[in-house]
């Protein structure tokens, strides 16, 4: 495949006509001899963003490299260039020396506590150990540290958080004293609110914001990853609990019935939303098309785009906007993804650091 490549199309989100030169890695905006015009008449993202991701992470725990480049090919075939792994007991750091997969943002492991969460997923400390193991995810992150802010505690028989005001609010403390943000498993009314309230950065899920937190949310722009296809399966969650856990089933479906109410008064507080597929554990990888698709049952469908792309991109520090110099990651579509978002399913040409992957 040559290594100049030339394409002419619809830029999102500047909505312009432009042609691109692809030329060691880079975009240039300028013509340049002997590029090979692959696509013409198309419409052009910035590389995808699955914010929201476990690659190495499989429902019985880490798994060995080969599954693990399994998953981030399968995210590179849906155009999802960038990854934020939000919590995998696997070490892939050997995915960062390959040019031909994704750049995975890390947050090292899920943090829990003993039988509060899924086996195997986590590291597991009392929260007298909470500030001590944020240190060490901290290191073995990307900047990011990932807590679970509640579960189901089987002595209520419901959701519960996992965390302590003051013990959270310290540890959170500590993450931001060593240049890390936090983010939060969270699906209950009360751990999110806590958790807001003692500073963090990120929510995963959110499924049980209140009209006060995500006020709060807003002001401080604490970042909303709702994973809308992870949460269809509370249904499923809900059964698996029912006949121990009555109380626990009837909360998962409520907050289930109340998650675009709660979504869209996010959105229209100001809380920035962004695209997250939960892939790894239960659900397959590769789904960020469908993942964006989701976002619009309460958004617009440029703004679902933003939180699946450019915004995304942005909000992870990395660039968002195909201009010249910038990194040739992006993704070609036949028709625009603003008129139906299902063409995302099935990108043209994905372009990972100016090479052709399909």
């Amino acid at each position: 495949m040559p290594d100049r490549l030339h394409v002419s199309g619809v830029v999102l989100p500047e909505d312009e006509y432009r042609d691109l030169w692809l030329v060691d890695g880079v975009i240039r905006t300028e013509p340049v001899a002997d590029a090979q015009t692959i696509a013409a008449d198309v419409w052009l993202m910035p590389g995808l963003v699955d914010a929201h991701c476990h690659v190495g992470l499989e429902r019985q725990g880490a798994v060995p490299d080969d599954r693990a480049e399994q998953h981030a090919l399968a995210d590179r075939a849906a155009g999802a260039l960038l990854l934020r792994d939000a919590g995998s007991p696997a070490d892939t750091r050997w995915i960062d020396q390959r040019a031909d997969l994704p750049k995975i943002i890390r947050a090292g492991r899920h943090i829990a506590r003993p039988k509060r969460y899924l086996r195997n997923y986590g590291e597991e400390v009392e929260p007298d150990e909470l500030v001590a193991e944020v240190e060490r995810q901290a290191a073995r992150g990307d900047g990011w540290v990932k807590l679970v802010g509640d579960w189901i505690d089987r002595d209520i028989g419901d959701l519960s958080p996992l965390w302590p005001i003051d013990v959270a609010e310290a540890a959170i403390t500590r993450a931001h004293q060593l240049g890390c943000r936090v983010t939060a498993h969270v699906f209950g009314e009360q751990a999110v609110s806590e958790l807001v309230a003692a500073g963090i950065d990120g929510i995963e899920h959110g499924t049980g914001m209140d009209d006060a937190t995500i006020v709060l949310m807003a002001e401080h722009q604490v970042a909303l990853v709702p994973t809308m296809i992870q949460l269809d399966n509370f249904e499923m969650y809900a059964q698996s609990g029912e006949d121990k856990y009555p109380r626990y089933a009837r909360h998962m479906r409520a907050l289930y019935a109340t998650r675009l109410e709660r979504f869209a008064k996010a959105l229209d507080a100001g809380v920035p939303i962004y695209a997250g597929t939960d892939a790894g554990g239960f659900l397959p990888h590769g789904l960020v098309g469908k993942e964006i698709a989701a976002l619009a049952q309460f958004s617009s469908a440029d703004y679902a785009l933003g939180a699946g792309s450019w915004r995304a991109r942005a909000w992870l520090g990395h660039p968002s906007r195909l201009n010249d110099g910038a990194p040739a990651d992006l993704v070609v579509f036949d028709a625009d993804p603003r008129l139906d978002l299902r063409v995302l399913r099935a990108p043209r040409y994905v372009i990972l650091r100016g090479a052709l992957l399909s």
